[in-house]
C-alpha cells in the first residue's frame, strides 16, 4: 500500500533515538515541513479545480481521483504533524495519539481501495463501453466511497474495540511514543493490523493485474478506440507504480534493516531517506497521474489558476 502511517510512525521514531546536532535536526524537519507544504499546496489546488468546476463531479473517475487526492492531503498532513511532533516532544497522550493513528490509518488504507476502484472503472468503460454509464453512475461511485471508508475503518475500529476492553481507562491518560505498534501493543492488534495490510495490498495487485490484462487484450480484439485502451493502460499501470511504492512500506523495517548492516554509520540518514521515500514522495504520483497528463483536467486547472491571476491584478484598481 501507499506508505504507511504507521511506518511513518515508526520511521520517526527511530530517526530520534540517537542524539542529533541541531543542525541535522532542523534540517530533516525543514525538508519534511517543505515537501509536505509544496505537495499539500498542489493536491491542494487540484481540490479546489474539482469543486470550481461542476464538469468534474459528474464524471466517475474524477470523483474517485479526488477521493485519492483528499486522502493524499489527510496522510502526508498527519504524517508530518507526527514528525515534526515526534522531536518537539517525544512522548505524546495516548487518547491524542490514536485519535491520529486512527484518521491516518483510515486514510492510508482507502488509498489502495481507491486505487483498485479506479482501476476497475478504466477496465468497465473499455471492455463494457455500452454498460459503462449504466454501471459506472455518480450514485454508484458515492456509494463505493462510503465502502471504501467503511472497510478502511474497520481495522481500526477493531483495535480500539480491543484496546478499551483489555486496557483500563487510565492507559489512555498515559504518554507514550507514538506509534501503531506501541500504543496498540497487544498481541491481537500486532497480528491482525499485519493480516489487514496484507489482504489488502494482495487484493489490490489481483484486481490492477486482471484490469491491465483485460483492457490489454481487449484493445487488441477491437479496433475500436484504441487510444482509449492504450490511455487506460497507462493509467492503470501508474497506478501499479503507485501500489508498488505503497508496498515497499511493508518491508521498509527488512529495507533499513539491509542498509544500516552494511552501512552502520549512515543508519540515521539511511533511516531518514526511507522515511522520504515511503512516507512523502508517493503523495507527488497522484497529482502527477491526472492532474499532469489528463489534458481536460490540466486545461481548466490552468484556467483556475488565471482566474486568481485577473482578480489580484483587478484588485488594486477598483
Amino acid at each position: 500500500m501507499c506508505s504507511s502511517i504507521d511506518d511513518c510512525e515508526m520511521n520517526t521514531s527511530r530517526l530520534i533515538n540517537r542524539q542529533e546536532f541541531f543542525e541535522e535536526t532542523f534540517f530533516k524537519n525543514f525538508i519534511v515541513f517543505l515537501f509536505g507544504i509544496i505537495i499539500n499546496c498542489i493536491n491542494s489546488l487540484l481540490v479546489y479545480t474539482f469543486f470550481k468546476n461542476p464538469v468534474f463531479a459528474q464524471e466517475p473517475r474524477y470523483i474517485l481521483y479526488m477521493q485519492l487526492i483528499i486522502n493524499d492531503i489527510i496522510t502526508l498532513s498527519v504524517c508530518v504533524i507526527l514528525f515534526v511532533l515526534f522531536y518537539l516532544m517525544p512522548n505524546m497522550n495516548v487518547a491524542i495519539c490514536c485519535i491520529f493513528i486512527f484518521i491516518g490509518s483510515n486514510a492510508y488504507k482507502n488509498t489502495p481501495l481507491t486505487l483498485a476502484g479506479m482501476a476497475i472503472e478504466r477496465f468497465v468503460a473499455v471492455c463494457f463501453p455500452l454498460h459503462h454509464a449504466r454501471i459506472c453512475t455518480v450514485q454508484n461511485t458515492k456509494i463505493l466511497i462510503g465502502i471504501i471508508w467503511l472497510v478502511g475503518a474497520v481495522p481500526g475500529v477493531l483495535d480500539l474495540l480491543v484496546v478499551l476492553a483489555l486496557h483500563p481507562l487510565s492507559f489512555f491518560t498515559t504518554s507514550r511514543t507514538c506509534y501503531h505498534q506501541n500504543v496498540f501493543d497487544l498481541e491481537y492488534n500486532i497480528i491482525s493490523h499485519a493480516v489487514f495490510n496484507i489482504s489488502y495490498t494482495c487484493l489490490v495487485w489481483v484486481l490492477l493485474f486482471y484490469t491491465y490484462f483485460k483492457v490489454l487484450f481487449s484493445a487488441k480484439a477491437a479496433a475500436s478506440e484504441p487510444a482509449q485502451a492504450q490511455k487506460a493502460r497507462r493509467t492503470i499501470l501508474l497506478h501499479g507504480v503507485q501500489l508498488l511504492l505503497c508496498t515497499l512500506s511493508l518491508f521498509t523495517t527488512v529495507l533499513d534493516g539491509a542498509l544500516t548492516s552494511l552501512f552502520p554509520y549512515y543508519q540515521s540518514v539511511i533511516y531518514f531517506c526511507t522515511f522520504l521515500l515511503t512516507s512523502i514522495l508517493p503523495r507527488l504520483l497522484s497529482p502527477l497521474i491526472y492532474g499532469m497528463r489528463d489534458q481536460k483536467f490540466k486545461k481548466y486547472m490552468k484556467s483556475s489558476l488565471m482566474c486568481g491571476s485577473d482578480k489580484r491584478a483587478i484588485k488594486p484598481s477598483e
